[in-house]
């Protein structure tokens, strides 16, 4: 275990009293002993020959001063000492990292002292008062053994310091007693030195064996990283020499290639990536790259080139940087790389999501709007012009409403196919989102040849659709804008096409409008009117008129259709057809429409008990399914009773609707509820409207009223066939807009039930249809 010890020693701050075996008891050392031991290990037959050999030398020193037997007496016991010690270490395993070292540690302290004490008997054995010529000879070879000591043993300085320090206190005392003071302190200052220098070369020996032991362990684990890249990594190793050819292959990479590492090596490596077009030279411009940088020797990262392996392209992502040597001299390139084809069709996938409608196929918003800035910009550099086109469906949201959002899917889907069908070059067609698509058409000769195609447009999407077994029906608004000289940037030309749109949507769908300056105005105009429009109902600013319905044989007063009627104090008198268009746009009709339900069914009950009140129904209010409940509440709050409300509906219900406008209808009839189809004749006019519902009232519009009236042999056709119709069907009939005495006869020689008019009264506010009941012929009114 490595401790905090070991980032000292590799600091070189170790403490000296650590490094000497000083520290506190149970210090954790780390390594530290193992390091120290190292040197040590193999180094016990020097140790003995050079105890031997150093003992030999001073017993042939001492034997011509001391008597023979001290002498020998001594060499024998620095022998027997010298095979004793070889013995003691020679089954230790000195500088094994994964053992503690203590005990070894403390071994060679003891050892180091037994020595000590044995060479320093050496300079005594003439007695107390050696002579000068045997202590001098025995310190020269005592000191050549404390040199010897420090280069064996210089990693464990106390080991050192233990022999040193007694041997040069009995050298120095020897030469005091010997009448040599000078030299005995010199023998203690070299002593001293030694011992010092043994401390300072046990620093720096730990500190490079801490280093080496740190750059082997790093070594092996780069290694092992690289073994196990090659082994589990998808990506490989590579590698050049100065002439840019593979050298040292590895097998992954090989694989790569589809080869095998002897073929590849020697290789340039731009033959190997680059295939067949080797022999053409006609490389892409990304190997091209890769090539000059290499040339210049120049890193390079997270580089793209494209690969041909066996005729099959693939994209790979390689990464290099230049080999030196310790001169600064270019060796070659290493690298890595690996296939990152599939991620670069993933990302190829995402770039088209990016740019694409999932749904359609279609271009998206991003890609129309590159496309119109291309097409501007060519139409600017050529002196043409480029269009817009802007189209919004007409009655997709009751598809949503009703049937859900899948099948409204699908429509839009056969929506796309049949506007690609229409799709000719210089043309892009794409979604904006929702029911909303855009046509860039790029040299437009003129307006109307993006007119025309406007008008083609319309009438291939109005044609029926058939979706899971629902016949459909939507229609197209269309507005159009010419750049550059209706919008010179992508954005003046769309919200100027889009402005051409909201005129086209006001004229009641299927319509096509060009841009035009003045819908600026109209567009600052219809701001001010929806932002007046969402706090009219807190104002208090409607008010209900109610227009007289007579019976045609008799002119007997039977009730009055509610009008809602809208007093602005910055708008004045705003016209329906003005504000209940825009109420349905901006999801405003359902608030309104409840008002003036409540409101006529209160001011009903005001009225004789024989007198209806019929209120028109928007198709909008219809795709609410709490529509019924709201009828139901104000039925009851009032007090009227469900017989004298009729519900006034258009056929643009049904053509708007999946089948729940119908059913919310029908629960509406079970109520007790009348229901009176408006205009009908003006539209698709299908009889499928009558057979899915039970109408109580079909009414004329006034456009027939008034062709009748001058003799139109269409309008008196029409008129006859839908008062036959209804009265098969069990229905009544009202004609609307009789005005003059003339068309109300021919109404009732048609046959009509119901008239409906000026001729019999204009819509009045309720106080003046109360002052209608307080004259004695109220029952039979008759225009002023």
């Amino acid at each position: 275990m490595k401790s905090l010890l070991t980032d000292q020693i590799f600091a070189d701050q170790i403490p000296a009293r650590t490094l000497l075996g000083l520290g506190p008891r149970g210090e954790d050392v780390g390594d530290l002993r193992q390091l120290q031991l190292a040197p040590l290990r193999g180094k016990g037959s020097l140790r003995l020959w050079m105890g031997l050999g150093m003992a030999l030398v001073a017993a042939l020193t001492m034997v011509l001063r001391v008597p023979v037997a001290v002498a020998g007496g001594w060499f024998a016991a620095a022998l027997l000492f010298s095979l004793w010690s070889y013995r003691s270490f020679a089954s230790l395993s000195l500088g094994d990292l994964k053992l503690s070292g203590l005990p070894e540690y403390r071994l060679c302290h003891r050892h180091a002292f037994y020595s000590a004490i044995l060479w320093s008997a050496t300079f005594w054995l003439q007695g107390l008062v050696p002579t000068l010529d045997h202590v001098l000879s025995i310190w020269a070879i005592a000191l050549l053994m404390m040199l010897t000591l420090t280069m064996v043993a210089h990693s464990m300085p106390m080991v050192c310091i233990l022999y040193i320090a007694p041997v040069s206190l009995s050298a120095a005392g020897a030469l005091f007693r010997a009448g040599a003071p000078q030299i005995a302190a010199i023998a203690l200052v070299a002593g001293l030195l030694l011992g010092t220098f043994c401390i300072r070369f046990a620093k720096t020996h730990i500190y490079f064996r801490r280093a080496e032991e740190t750059l082997h362990e790093k070594n092996e684990t780069v290694s092992l990283l690289l073994r196990e890249f090659e082994e589990t990594s998808a990506d490989w190793l590579w590698q050049t020499d100065n002439a840019r050819r593979l050298i040292h292959v590895s097998p992954r990479l090989a694989y790569a290639l589809g080869a095998s590492t002897e073929g590849l090596e020697g290789v340039p490596l731009l033959q190997a990536l680059s295939g067949d077009a080797w022999e053409s030279g006609q490389f892409p411009k990304s190997l091209h790259d890769m090539a000059e940088r290499m040339k210049r020797r120049e890193s390079f990262s997270n580089l793209i080139v494209p690969v041909t392996i066996d005729g099959t392209p693939r994209w790979w992502e390689l990464s290099a940087s230049p080999r030196l040597d310790e001169a600064g001299k270019f060796l070659g390139f290493r690298g890595v790389g690996s296939d990152v084809t599939e991620q670069r069709a993933s990302a190829e996938q995402i770039a088209k999501m990016a740019r694409f409608d999932n749904l359609t196929g279609l271009p998206n918003r991003l890609h129309l709007n590159e496309e119109l800035a291309r097409a501007l910009k060519h139409a600017i550099d050529a002196k043409s012009r480029c269009a817009l086109l802007m189209i919004d469906l007409d009655r997709f949201k009751a598809v949503n409403d009703t049937l859900g959002h899948p099948v409204g899917d699908k429509l839009l889907a056969q929506v796309a196919a049949r506007l690609k069908g229409m799709i000719d070059r210089g043309m892009v067609c794409g979604r904006l989102g929702g029911d909303e698509f855009a046509v860039v058409l790029q040299d437009v000769a003129s307006a109307l040849d993006a007119e025309e195609l406007a008008q083609r447009i319309i009438a291939a999407v109005s044609r029926p659709y058939v979706v899971d077994n629902h016949q459909l029906f939507v229609g197209a608004s269309i507005g159009f804008a010419i750049g550059p000289q209706d919008g010179a940037t992508v954005e003046t030309l769309t919200r100027n096409a889009d402005l051409a749109l909201y005129k086209s949507k006001d004229k009641g769908g299927n319509h096509v409008a060009a841009y035009v300056a003045s819908l600026h105005a109209q567009a600052e105009e219809r701001r001010v009117m929806e932002q007046e429009l969402r706090g009219a109902l807190d104002r208090g600013e409607f008010e209900m008129y109610y227009q007289p319905v007579v019976t045609a044989a008799d002119g007997t007063l039977n009730g009055f259709e509610g009008l809602i009627r809208w007093n602005n104090q910055k708008l004045g008198n705003v016209s329906p057809g003005r504000f209940i268009p825009l109420a349905e746009d901006s999801r405003l009709i359902s608030p309104i429409g409840e008002w003036v339900l409540r409101t006529a069914c209160h001011e009903a009950m005001r009225w004789p008990s024989n007198l209806k009140v019929a209120v028109n129904v928007s198709a909008e209010q219809l795709t609410d399914p709490a529509f019924a409940s709201v009828v139901v509440s104000a039925l009851a709050q009032s007090g009227l009773t469900p017989e004298r409300l009729e519900i006034e509906v258009t056929e643009s219900v049904f053509l708007r609707d999946g089948g729940g406008a119908a059913q919310l209808l029908d629960q509406l009839i079970n109520l007790g509820i009348r229901l009176s189809l408006d205009d009908f004749g003006t539209g698709y006019s299908s009889l499928g409207y009558l057979r899915k519902t039970q109408f109580s009232t079909i009414k004329v519009d006034r456009s027939f009223v008034v062709g009748a009236a001058k003799g139109s042999i269409e309008s008196i056709a029409i008129i006859r066939a839908v008062v036959a119709l209804a009265d098969s069907l069990g229905m009544s009939t009202t004609a609307e807009g009789a005005e003059t005495e003339v068309e109300v006869d021919t109404l009732r020689a048609l046959g009509c039930s119901n008239i409906q008019g000026y001729y019999y009264g204009r819509p009045m506010p309720s106080t003046d249809v109360l002052t209608l009941f307080r004259r004695p012929d109220s029952v039979e009114t008759e225009a002023a």
